[in-house]
């Protein structure tokens, strides 16, 4: 028996320091295919505009917030070490029917010492429209039910009830409220500065809303996306284009409206999508009106140049492999999956987001649920949004943790 005790104790502590040191070696992988670019820092040193980013979260209830760690850690990154004492929160609704909810877009300003350099920080919570349906399966989560299952069956159980509606309820009648919750979310992002938004009441925000010309031209937008979020973004911007590129809609749009519209056409929209889930959602939906002609439509000598929505919106598509909810976006499906005028680049970046363990030589294995929501906190990914890739200004820990392939025609 004494000898069998010893035994153990060794065992457990081989297994011990095996995993410690495991965790002490962040061998995490980091690959990236694409072409250079630049991340958020450079727009900060432009001498007019301010930076605006906008975050929509992906599936599974969220409360306004829910970005605050992300927010602080990218602003830290940026050496933006002032900001507001109070964030502003919008109530979003319809310019047709103020009645309509939305959600709420809770806005964060961040400064650097000097107060020179300004990033506004827009966080879009659109899942107060889904959380109505999801009651459906709530008395699955109470204890009647709930008590009957393991604890970590019962965990995952609450965990699916919570995000596996969200893809569905997408799909169906909630859709165009939540594209229209990031229309507007979108409008506000390019409403003015600080001082012009509103807080607090439900609040629409029209075309007369939006700032001037000039403003329009100055500012840097962006957009930052997780699982769902991404499928939102990339419809509401298409939709954006079927509204702007339409003949039929044209005729309705005001002249404001189409100056708007001409502006947008000399525009970059960076996309930093965590968790990448196009390919997956793209199933049954109907193809872009169109589709698989960028270069008609983005080349300088195009047949349609003058049609394009945006001059470019570069997507850098963060995946784990070991996050089962998450994909690559190769060239042939943006080619025919993604609106033409929206003038997409996609930079692909491989990344373990989870730790992955040797279990004893048996084979590998990482956390799927860390491998899907630590994208946001992971300091790899704060790096690349904020100081991109192929630059003077790269984060040391881009520069020494991951390997950069770069793509040319």
């Amino acid at each position: 028996m004494l000898y069998l005790s010893g035994c153990a104790s060794l065992g457990k502590g081989v297994a011990e320091a095996f995993l410690e040191k495991q965790e002490t070696e962040d061998d995490r992988i980091c690959e990236i295919w694409g072409t250079a670019f630049e991340g958020l820092k450079p727009t900060l040193y432009q001498q007019q505009g301010k930076t605006k980013v906008l975050m929509v979260h992906g599936v599974g209830d969220h409360l306004p917030g829910y970005a605050t760690e992300f927010a602080e850690k990218l602003a830290k990154e940026l050496d933006l070490s002032v900001m507001s004492k109070q964030h502003k929160n919008i109530k979003l609704t319809l310019p047709s029917d103020s009645s309509k909810k939305l959600g709420s877009l809770r806005i964060q300003r961040f400064l650097d010492k000097s107060k020179t350099k300004e990033l506004l920080f827009y966080e879009l919570t659109w899942s107060e429209i889904t959380a109505k349906y999801k009651k459906i399966l709530a008395y699955d989560n109470s204890g009647e039910y709930s008590f009957r299952r393991t604890k970590i069956n019962d965990m995952m159980k609450k965990f699916s009830n919570d995000t596996g509606p969200d893809p569905i309820i997408y799909l169906g009648e909630s859709r165009e409220d939540i594209l229209n919750a990031f229309i507007q979310s979108f409008c506000w992002m390019a409403s003015g500065h600080w001082n012009d938004l509103p807080d607090g009441s439900p609040d629409a925000c029209w075309s007369e809303n939006l700032s001037s010309i000039e403003s329009l031209l100055s500012d840097h937008y962006a957009i930052v996306s997780h699982s769902l979020g991404s499928r939102i973004a990339i419809d509401g911007l298409q939709k954006i284009a079927e509204i702007l590129g339409n003949k039929d809609e044209q005729q309705k749009i005001s002249k404001k409206q189409k100056i708007i519209a001409l502006a947008l056409r000399h525009r970059s929209l960076p996309i930093y999508m965590m968790s990448n889930q196009l390919p997956m959602l793209q199933l049954g939906l109907n193809l872009p009106t169109i589709n698989d002609k960028k270069q008609a439509y983005c080349e300088p000598e195009g047949k349609f140049y003058s049609q394009r929505i945006l001059s470019k919106t570069p997507i850098i598509a963060f995946s784990d492999p070991n996050d089962l909810l998450s994909y690559a976006i190769p060239l042939q499906f943006a080619e025919k999956y993604l609106d033409s005028r929206l003038c997409f680049e996609v930079t692909n970046i491989n990344i373990n987001i989870a730790k992955v363990y040797d279990i004893f030589g048996l084979g590998k294995v990482a956390n799927p649920l860390d491998a899907h929501v630590g994208y946001d906190t992971d300091d790899r990914v704060i790096g690349l949004i904020a100081k991109g890739i192929g630059n003077d200004d790269t984060a040391e820990i881009v520069k020494d943790r991951c390997r950069w392939i770069e793509t040319i025609e």
